[in-house]
Order: structure tokens, then C-alpha cells, then sequence
């Protein structure tokens, strides 16, 4: 899968088995493949592109994808079933019924010689629902000894049973998204620990901007994307009267915020915190700071590839014609097993 974040092309190879009458997992390997500079501009102009360049673009980004997976598979000496592939969200405007997700899952399957599940959000925003989060129905068959689970990607989602029972989750605020931009303006890919975000001082009034944005006053669910990033985020954190260090340290703290608001609004007191965000030490000191919950790291595996491995699941669950996506969680008019199979 390619996230938000542009870390690269996350690839994680799972063993899947039921034991005891639930779902287990062993990651057998992974890898972060990083992108090129110029493959990372090639994505950040992908809204901006012609449909002939999207068009174009997705079916390169396929051929690359199903080729470093498929070296990815020799030399860790692999014999896998299938392959899921998350692609690379472009466009998710799901009040549109709108959602786009590039690197094409065909070439994947005639580069890889491999059958290839792919495209699962577009079923569930034809059904009336956000097409995100999908992780949920990993998180309650995998990690069902966490109370809630929480990935720090791009943007920062969260999943845990209500009192019914019933998967919730959605999308919290921006992450990574954010907190790159700014870093970018420093001259660094991120910011590393939260160095830099930890040197500022909070803005006051930026921070009072962020949190009145009215994303978060609607009821989940609810997801996000980089168009409303861009058109509503992006302005308040561009303000150069600012210092790029008090931006981050002051996003950081409308982060924090965010996440502590929603956790101590739920029924959970272990929150079990996976992604790349996991990493700044900064954000997450805020974060135990603001929260009453019980907040656990798990093992790097996990921690930098829950997502892949998640989406390694639905991909089972579709091949195998079952529910991958729940409409508790989406909003749709009904649960459903998503996705496109892709054959060599």
C-alpha cells in the first residue's frame, strides 16, 4: 500500500490462520521501498494532472508496484496465494460518490503473475458509505485485545466496538499530512521525533483556527482527504507571520487535542497506537498528557505495518467472498465484501 504520508511502497507478507475460533497472523516479511523525489512529485500532482496523465500514471504506477512486489516475493523466497493492494488515493470525496485510488491493479497481476484484490472503496461509496476507514475489520478480528486502535498515517483514524457491539470509526484530524508540509519547509522529509515542533511555542490563535474547523463537529462517520486538507487546513498553517516551529508545535498540539477529545469521549481504556506518527515522541508525550487511557506501542513490525497487513486481511476476506467492509463503520446501506480480483 502507498499512504498520505509518501513514506514509499509499504509490502508485508502475511501468514493467516484461525486458531481457537479467531483470526491469527505471523508476519513472514516486510518492507518500506522509499519513493524517489521525483516519484513523490509525480504524486503530489496528481490532482493537477490531465485524465490522460492520471490515466497513464496508473497504469505505470501498477507496472512499478507489481514489479517491486514480485522482487519482493523472490528474494524472500515467497509462495503467495494472492496479493492485496490498497493503491494510492488520489480523490476521496465520498459526498460524490466520488473515490480514486491509482496504481492498477491489473498490471499488478500480469507483472506479478499473481491474482490481485484491489479498488476496495468504490463498492462501499456506491453504497451510500465514506469508503473509509477499512482497517476496522481488521482491527476487530486481529486486535481484539485493545480497547481501541488508532493509526498516526497521513491522518489520524480510530476503531473500537461501541456498547452495542457495533464497529465505530473514522477519521480524527490530519497527521502526518500536516506536520511533512511543515517540515518540508525546514528542508526535512519529517520531523524527526518532533524535534523541531518541540523548539516552537504554541500559537494560541492558530490553535483556536485548527480546532473551530467545522470537520470536527460533524458525527462519525466521517473521513478525510487531501482536498479538504489543502482547502482547509493548508491556509491556517501556511501563515508565514508564524515561525515554521511554532506551526509544528502548534499543530502538534491541535493534534493532541484531537486525539485525547475523541478517546476521553469513548468507552475504552486501552488504545493500542500504530503508524508512522507513533514516532514523534512529541505528539505522543502531548497526547499522554491530555488522556486519561491506557496509550500502547506495540513492536515496530506492527507499529509500521498494521495497515499493510490490514489490507493483506480484507483482501482474504474478499477472495473468499466475505464481509471486509462494515457499514457500522461507513455508514452505507449494508456491509459488504469490496473490492476488484484482478487475474494474471
Amino acid at each position: 500500500m502507498s499512504g498520505t504520508s509518501l513514506d514509499g511502497l509499504d509490502i508485508c507478507a502475511v501468514d493467516f490462520f484461525f486458531s481457537n475460533d479467531s483470526w491469527c497472523f505471523e508476519i513472514l516479511n516486510s518492507e518500506t521501498i522509499k519513493y524517489s523525489n521525483k516519484l513523490k512529485t509525480k504524486f503530489l500532482n496528481t490532482t493537477s494532472m490531465s485524465s490522460l496523465e492520471l490515466m497513464n500514471f496508473d497504469i505505470e504506477l501498477g507496472q512499478l508496484m507489481g514489479r517491486l512486489t514480485k522482487q519482493f516475493i523472490i528474494s524472500n523466497r515467497l509462495n503467495p496465494d494472492f496479493i492485496a493492494s490498497h493503491g494510492h488515493t488520489v480523490f476521496h470525496q465520498p459526498e460524490k460518490n466520488l473515490t480514486l485510488q491509482i496504481g492498477s491493479g491489473q498490471q499488478i497481476a500480469i507483472e506479478s503473475n499473481l491474482p490481485v484484490a484491489y479498488d476496495f472503496r468504490s463498492k462501499d461509496v456506491a453504497l451510500g458509505g465514506q469508503g473509509a476507514p477499512l482497517v476496522p475489520i481488521g482491527d476487530k478480528n486481529l486486535f481484539n485485545e485493545y480497547d481501541a486502535c488508532i493509526n498516526l498515517g497521513g491522518i489520524a483514524n480510530i476503531s473500537y466496538d461501541n456498547i452495542s457491539g457495533e464497529r465505530i470509526a473514522f477519521d480524527i484530524c490530519p497527521f502526518n499530512m500536516g506536520l511533512n508540509f511543515l517540515a518540508n519547509e525546514l528542508g526535512f522529509e519529517y520531523d524527526d521525533s518532533g524535534i523541531n515542533a518541540k523548539k516552537g511555542k504554541l500559537n494560541l490563535e492558530l490553535l483556536k483556527q485548527l480546532n473551530e474547523l467545522s470537520f470536527y463537529e460533524l458525527h462519525p462517520p466521517k473521513s478525510l482527504g487531501i482536498e479538504w486538507f489543502n482547502a482547509s487546513c493548508l491556509p491556517l498553517i501556511s501563515d508565514t507571520n508564524i515561525s515554521i516551529e511554532n506551526r509544528l508545535h502548534t499543530f502538534s498540539h491541535h493534534i493532541a487535542y484531537q486525539l485525547a477529545n475523541v478517546l476521553e469521549s469513548i468507552n475504552a481504556d486501552s488504545v493500542l497506537i500504530t503508524g508512522g506518527g507513533v514516532y514523534n515522541e512529541f505528539v505522543i508525550d502531548l497526547l499522554k498528557k491530555k488522556t486519561s487511557k491506557l496509550i500502547i506501542k506495540p513492536i515496530n513490525s506492527i507499529i509500521d505495518f498494521k495497515e499493510a497487513l490490514i489490507f493483506a486481511f480484507l483482501g482474504l476476506l474478499r477472495m473468499n467472498g466475505e464481509i471486509n467492509v462494515l457499514k457500522s463503520v461507513t455508514g452505507a446501506v449494508k456491509d459488504s465484501s469490496s473490492g476488484v480480483v484482478a487475474l494474471p
